[in-house]
């Protein structure tokens, strides 16, 4: 009898974590998927052609298109350069006192200072 409920503890113990990702977390509603194939449509992909060899380097395009339209679109509402280098340069300034005028060091000097006199 034990063996048969150690045997059902571990089958249980293998299907949980088989079980917790079976489902999405969030599904697509028909809207979602519709408002999507709107926007690849827009962004020159065809769904009309078929079996097309060429489906997914067409679909990528299409999708990096879209992608990139998202960015400039939620750049612009932020305000922000979208260009992907950064944010704009700010205004910078410097100040200070004037240089005075510093005469260079004599032999002698120079050799006072390396002799520690």
């Amino acid at each position: 009898m034990k063996s048969l409920v150690q045997a059902v503890v571990v089958a249980a113990a293998l299907v949980a974590p088989v079980v917790s990702f079976a489902q999405p977390g969030s599904a697509l509603t028909r809207a979602q998927v519709r408002a999507e194939l709107v926007q690849l449509q827009q962004a020159g992909y065809n769904t009309a052609r078929g079996e097309d060899p060429h489906y997914p380097e067409a679909i990528q395009a299409a999708t990096a298109r879209v992608a990139e339209q998202q960015r400039s679109a939620l750049a612009q509402a932020q305000g922000a350069d979208a260009s992907g280098y950064g944010a704009q340069a700010q205004g910078a300034s410097a100040s200070g006192s004037r240089a005075i005028g510093v005469r260079p060091a004599s032999a002698e000097e120079m050799k006072s200072l390396y002799r520690g006199s």
